[in-house]
């Protein structure tokens, strides 16, 4: 599994006593249970925006007592969170990043195309707006740009113009008529690749619903500044937009910044980071057929080999 991939490359920063490890994306919990597990010594805080998976990994995580701080946040709070908590560094940051596995499969919240639910897709349901009102309110030209940048997807104009003509009849509620209307408005040939047609807008309204981008532009960079020397962070990504954003960060950190030409570098250009995984590591067929929605995942890590720039 992927995620022994992300203990595996955790546990020379999680091994010593004291370390803090931080699980940006807790969900049910999952996760948190195997890094209390794995490392008897660790401090464990878990963010998550959505209050339904606080509760729920809350009692999963309640046999290790007082080891977990759970604490309603986004992960682009990090620094915020731990400043509140009065911890200026940790040894251990893992995000995974997409959908929960409870959110794709209740219906209510409409993050899935397989099924008939209201279009909402807020992870955090006490804030934000839908992606009914998305549908419903942005211009034209917004929505494009959402379903191309986001989606990738490349009929995202025909998709919009079907969708702008619909709205005006009835406003768009639940997700089966926009899964429709997809499907109708599509040429053949892309109808024959890539699976469900309704996908990648789907994944499109998702990401602009829940800031995610935005979220994880200030999220990675946080992580990095706040992780400890010979602190080590764990990325697991599921689409090219969210892994090329943490490649570029982490490509930033191993580098030098020195001026070129410069005989010996001083130490204040030097990388901050080490490169821990050969590019994206892709999950193994074994582990796509164990879980299917592993397919997609992107995994990279880091080491913080040095304090920060002086």
């Amino acid at each position: 599994m992927m995620l022994q991939r992300c203990l595996d490359l955790l546990a020379p920063a999680l091994e010593r006593p004291g370390a803090v490890v931080v699980d940006c994306t807790l969900g049910l919990g999952g996760h948190s249970e195997a890094l209390l597990t794995r490392f008897p010594e660790a401090h464990l805080i878990g963010l998550d925006r959505d209050k339904e998976a606080l509760r729920l990994s809350g009692e999963r995580l309640a046999p290790f007592g007082d080891r977990a701080t759970l604490v309603h946040a986004i992960y682009a709070d990090l620094a915020e969170v731990l400043d509140g908590l009065g911890i200026p560094a940790v040894q251990g940051i893992l995000f995974d990043l997409g959908v929960s596995s409870m959110q794709l499969d209740e219906t209510d919240r409409g993050f899935a195309y397989a099924q008939d639910a209201p279009l909402d897709m807020r992870m955090d349901q006490t804030t934000g707006i839908s992606a009914a009102e998305v549908l419903n309110s942005y211009a034209p030209g917004e929505l494009v740009r959402i379903l191309r940048q986001y989606g990738e997807e490349k009929q995202a104009k025909r998709i919009v113009s079907a969708i702008v003509r619909e709205r005006e009849k009835e406003p768009f509620t639940n997700s089966a008529r926009l899964v429709e209307l997809i499907r109708d408005s599509l040429p053949q040939a892309a109808k024959r690749t890539g699976g469900n047609p309704a996908k990648r807008t789907f994944q499109a309204l998702r990401i602009e619903v829940n800031g995610e981008l935005s979220g994880l532009e200030r999220a990675i960079p946080a992580a990095v500044d706040r992780i400890a020397v010979g602190g080590r962070i764990a990325v697991l990504s599921y689409h090219s937009l969210e892994d090329r954003l943490v490649k570029q960060v982490f490509a930033a950190g191993a580098t030098s910044t020195a001026p070129p030409g410069l005989p010996v570098v001083p130490e204040k250009y030097q990388p901050k980071l080490k490169l821990l995984t050969r590019g994206a590591e892709l999950p193994t067929e074994e582990e796509i057929a164990e879980n299917r929605r592993a397919a997609p995942a992107r995994f990279r890590g880091v080491e913080r080999i040095r304090e920060a720039r002086l």
